[in-house]
Order: structure tokens, then C-alpha cells, then sequence
């Protein structure tokens, strides 16, 4: 058994992970446009009927990926719209995943690792998020992720009031060309931006709300994780809660 194998199992059993399902629906990925586990109504798809292989159309009849491109574009490899670009930052860091996704996961703003590399989440924090995915049988592949704001802040602060009003505009119309039908807000300050309080993190996971068209969860960020372990179990129940919605369960 290799080391990666065995840091699976330490972190499932961690969670309270009793056994792992055998359904091939959650072993096998899904074909492109039918990402979720459990088949999706005519409600969900948004009133359109896909044929297999054929990516989601808007109401203005584009893809899900031509949208996703031509908001990157808009946003630019070097965009100047609010101060972060003249505070260090190395690039923009878009976002990465299933265009077509069911679930979607927003976090904070890109750290060091991200910003060299230009993906969210790809630090200790993302590793232990991939695990998060991997436990309700999922990949990274097969979701989205995203972060409110596109450019590191200087030394991981959090992002200014007025860095989070030009920039969270675009998160707004990423998550409206991906259609997820669930998203995870990770941490306080994701959760808090989606929904526009104040209330701490601790008063809004456990609770489940309707955003944008799809169901949105907030729960505990993976850095908050990393600091306080003993929380992974209420991130597992959490995550219980996505798939059974995923599957069609509640």
C-alpha cells in the first residue's frame, strides 16, 4: 500500500468514513453534461433535454465553456481594476474545473501557491479540499472551484471592501454560465459574501440555503482545517449533506 493510499484512508477515517460505496454510478465520471450522480429532472437541466456528450446551452444559447471564456477574457491575464495588481500579485487566478458541474466550491482569494501557479486551491489548504471532493466520490475534475477574489492579497490579508466590489461581480456570472446546483462557500469570508452578512461562520453552517438557482452550504475553509482538525467531522457532515442532495436524496 503506498503513502498516498494510506494519508486516503487516515483522512476518511478521520471524518468518521465507515466503508466506501460500491455503486458504479459514484466510481465512474460522469459523461460531459451529466455530471451529477443522480439523474437530473427537467427542472434541474433548466428546461432543456441534452443529448450525451452535449454541453448545458444558456438562455442566450451559448456553452457553459464559451461563457467561462469569454468572462476570462473579459477579466484579462492582467487586470487593473482594483489596487492588487500594483500590490505584488503575479496573475490572475480565474478558476479551475467542470464547466458543466454540479458542485461548485468558492473560497477566499488565491495564497502564494496560487498565484504562482494560477490555480485555486493547489496548496496544503487545496490538497486537503481535494480530499474533501474525493470523499463524496467525486474528483476535482468533475466540480468547479472558484475563489471571490481573482488576485492574491499582500500577505494573505483579507480582501478590501472595494477589491470585493470590482472584483465579485465575476464570480456572480461564473457561478450563472455554470448553473451548479449545488455550492459550497468555504470559510467565513466566501459565505459571507454570497449571502451578504455578517454572521460568523459558526452561525451559518449546519444551514442550508437557496442562492442564484442552486443550494448553497457554507462550511469550514481546509486552512481553517489544517489549524483545528477536530472540525473535519462537521465539514463530513457537511459534505454528507451535498451528496445526498447530488444524489437526489433531499
Amino acid at each position: 500500500m503506498n503513502e498516498d493510499l494510506r494519508e486516503h484512508l487516515r483522512y476518511f477515517q478521520e471524518l468518521g468514513v465507515a466503508g466506501v460505496s460500491r455503486d458504479m454510478v459514484w466510481r465512474t465520471r460522469a459523461e460531459a453534461g451529466h455530471q451529477s450522480p443522480a439523474p437530473r429532472s427537467p427542472e434541474d437541466d433548466r428546461g432543456a433535454r441534452l443529448q450525451p456528450g452535449l454541453a448545458p446551452m444558456s438562455a442566450t444559447g451559448q456553452s457553459s465553456v464559451r461563457l467561462l471564456k469569454v468572462l476570462q477574457d473579459e477579466i484579462g491575464p492582467a487586470c487593473t481594476r482594483c489596487k492588487l495588481h500594483a500590490l505584488g500579485r503575479k496573475q490572475v487566478v480565474f478558476g479551475v474545473g467542470n464547466p458543466d458541474a454540479d458542485l461548485m466550491f468558492v473560497g477566499e482569494a488565491p495564497g502564494a501557491d496560487e498565484d504562482l501557479q494560477g490555480e485555486p486551491f493547489v496548496g496544503r489548504a487545496g490538497q486537503l479540499l481535494t480530499k474533501i471532493i474525493e470523499a463524496i466520490g467525486l474528483t476535482r475534475e468533475q466540480v468547479y472551484i472558484a475563489n471571490v477574489i481573482k488576485c492574491r492579497p499582500p500577505g494573505n490579508r483579507n480582501p478590501e471592501g472595494d477589491e470585493v466590489e470590482r472584483c465579485e461581480p465575476f464570480l456572480f456570472r461564473q457561478i450563472d454560465a455554470i448553473k451548479p446546483k449545488v455550492i459550497v462557500a468555504l470559510g467565513k469570508f466566501g459565505a459571507q459574501c454570497l449571502l451578504k452578512t455578517t454572521d460568523p461562520i459558526t452561525r451559518l453552517r449546519g444551514r442550508t440555503f437557496t442562492y442564484r438557482g442552486a443550494t448553497l452550504i457554507p462550511t469550514f475553509h481546509p486552512a481553517y482545517l489544517l489549524r483545528n482538525p477536530a472540525s473535519k467531522r462537521e465539514v463530513w457532515e457537511d459534505m454528507k449533506k451535498v451528496r445526498a442532495i447530488l444524489q437526489g436524496d433531499e
